[in-house]
């Protein structure tokens, strides 16, 4: 029996022009965490997101979290806010550093931090005799949040903002590029993302200062001494000049993959929005998703698992939206301010396989599946 190719939820797509890259550090011998495709890279992306700002690679989407934490103050007994709808990459280095995650849910609107949740959390943390020591805000599947509100409550607290892009290089809140609006932004070039490096991540500073200082800590710390002279812990996080050949040559192509994923979503949207019991995360006005991912919301627990199931008996990978991080296992003993949003979307939302490489006819053939689950 003949079982069909698989389709996979979000596949790497590379350009072409990596091994280009790749084969310069080779000859050059520029192999370790540093070297001209570091430096390049970091000048693309600065140049692509905003040129008053400054941009270091690391190892990971987690590990730049992590070093803006520290960079924020952020140690043992602390309090941070963080969206609970969202990836645990965006809570687990509150956990590394002592601190304690506060969890706030979404609004309905983008999916992503409630405003009126975030100043609740943090009027009864206040009256708790704890201050948090910064916010982490989601910009999930690709899809800014709500920047104004929030940021205005951030500043009206004087709270500062982490800023989390890892799903939403190339988006866009009223024509300026996500990653741009927190205190410090960050970004992934993990193997699914929009452009990867098959690993890494990014920190969007301020202030270039704050970028010294991060590579410091991302450099093990190492004080200036003709020998190794350890003040402070350091951390192995800087990113390779091998694998920023590899996102050189993936910011080349960005704008035609952002292209590709969007079309992807209103290919989908127009063949399905006619089905009552399918809806779809629209963009408010101001807002530019670069779509990393097409999500549908049904209209039950049992018809999105319809839907998944068949999928996958046709070897078809699609995904549930991501489980609030308050309902995980490991965090459910963190204090929370929810109201059953992001606990409603995960039981009725669905992540359909949106690689800017799917092809016409493999969507077409998912698409296909999906109706006659829905007839």
């Amino acid at each position: 029996m003949s079982v069909n190719k698989r389709i996979w939820l979000s596949p790497p797509h590379m350009s072409g022009e990596e091994q280009r890259y790749i084969n310069e550090a080779f000859d050059s011998n520029w192999i370790a965490p540093l070297g001209p495709n570091v430096v390049s890279f970091e000048e693309s992306l600065r140049g692509y997101i905003n040129n008053e700002m400054d941009v270091a690679v690391f190892s990971s989407g987690t590990a730049s979290i992590h070093l803006s934490l520290m960079l924020l103050g952020v140690g043992k007994e602390d309090e941070v806010l963080c969206q609970s709808f969202s990836f645990c990459a965006s809570s687990n280095p509150i956990i590394y550093l002592g601190a304690t995650p506060i969890f706030v849910d979404s609004e309905s609107g983008t999916w992503n931090m409630s405003p009126l949740l975030l100043e609740k959390a943090i009027k009864d943390r206040l009256k708790k005799g704890k201050k948090p020591k910064a916010i982490i805000a989601v910009n999930l599947y690709g899809m800014p949040y709500m920047i104004d509100e929030i940021n205005c409550i951030a500043q009206k607290y004087g709270i500062p903002v982490v800023e989390d892009s890892a799903e939403a290089l190339g988006s866009e809140y009223k024509n300026e590029k996500c990653g741009s609006f927190g205190d410090l932004g960050i970004l992934s070039f993990n193997g699914n993302k929009i452009i990867t490096c098959s690993m890494g991540g990014a920190i969007i500073f301020k202030n270039s200062k704050l970028k010294e200082k991060a590579i410091f800590y991302a450099t093990q710390a190492r004080d200036f001494a003709p020998h190794y002279q350890h003040s402070e812990i350091g951390y192995n996080y800087r990113m390779s000049n091998i694998l920023a050949g590899i996102g050189r040559a993936q910011m080349n192509v960005l704008e035609d993959r952002i292209k590709a994923k969007r079309g992807i979503y209103n290919t989908y949207k127009k063949e399905l929005e006619k089905y009552s019991n399918i809806s779809f995360l629209e963009e408010p006005k101001g807002f530019y998703s670069n779509r990393w991912l097409t999500c549908i919301l049904t209209d039950s627990y049992e018809t999105r698992e319809s839907i998944r199931l068949a999928l996958e008996l046709d070897n078809i990978e699609s995904r549930p939206l991501w489980k609030p991080l308050h309902k995980q296992p490991v965090f459910e003993s963190y204090p929370s301010y929810v109201d059953g949003t992001s606990e409603d979307l995960f039981d009725r939302g669905l992540c359909l396989p949106s690689g800017s490489n799917l092809s016409k006819e493999d969507q077409q053939r998912i698409i296909d599946k999906i109706k006659s689950v829905l007839k």
